[in-house]
């Protein structure tokens, strides 16, 4: 039987308890889980590629009892899920909102290749609200993240909004 592959793919600007909640789960649907680490050209990133990576692969090193690899891509998803040899794609839905923003694309993604499937996964309840832009907006006017985040991943936040507050008032 062929190893069934799966790519979740995301900007991850930054992780959130959001997207390790969809991480942990879409990994036992599958062999292995590749996190596909993007950018997406319409949103300014807080944490460049290599970064983000690096953040990802520290927070997924915590997961036990499966197959994770961290690949950051910059193509088409359905491109880089045919590089990885994927059957399928994970995205995971916060509400309605999402649920036709993801139905629109993986309309689209079927047509570029139906070989590929998407499954969505609904988020958990307590971490439906959680999105990585107002994880940002929330951070740099002062307010605590501790809620939506791990507790490196805050800090790598913190760090970031002080070492940029400290560049603009030189």
């Amino acid at each position: 039987m062929a190893k069934r592959i799966g790519v979740y793919p995301g900007t991850f600007d930054p992780i959130t308890l959001g997207h390790m909640d969809i991480i942990k789960r879409g990994a036992r649907l599958v062999d292995e889980l590749i996190i596909g680490v993007t950018t997406n050209i319409a949103k300014s990133p807080m944490f460049n590629d290599d970064e983000r990576i690096a953040m990802v692969e520290r927070e997924v090193a915590t997961i036990g009892d499966c197959s994770i690899r961290v690949v950051g891509f910059n193509s088409l998803l359905m491109d880089f899920a045919d590089a990885m040899n994927a059957s399928v794609v994970i995205r995971g839905i916060r509400g309605v909102t999402d649920f036709e923003y993801e139905y629109q694309l993986t309309g689209m993604n079927r047509q570029l290749n139906d070989h590929v499937e998407t499954v969505f996964l609904m988020a958990d309840v307590s971490l439906q609200p959680i999105a990585s832009r107002l994880v940002k907006e929330i951070a740099v006017y002062g307010g605590s993240i501790h809620k939506f985040v791990s507790p490196a991943v805050r800090t790598d936040v913190e760090s970031r909004i002080a070492a940029h507050r400290g560049a603009g008032s030189s």
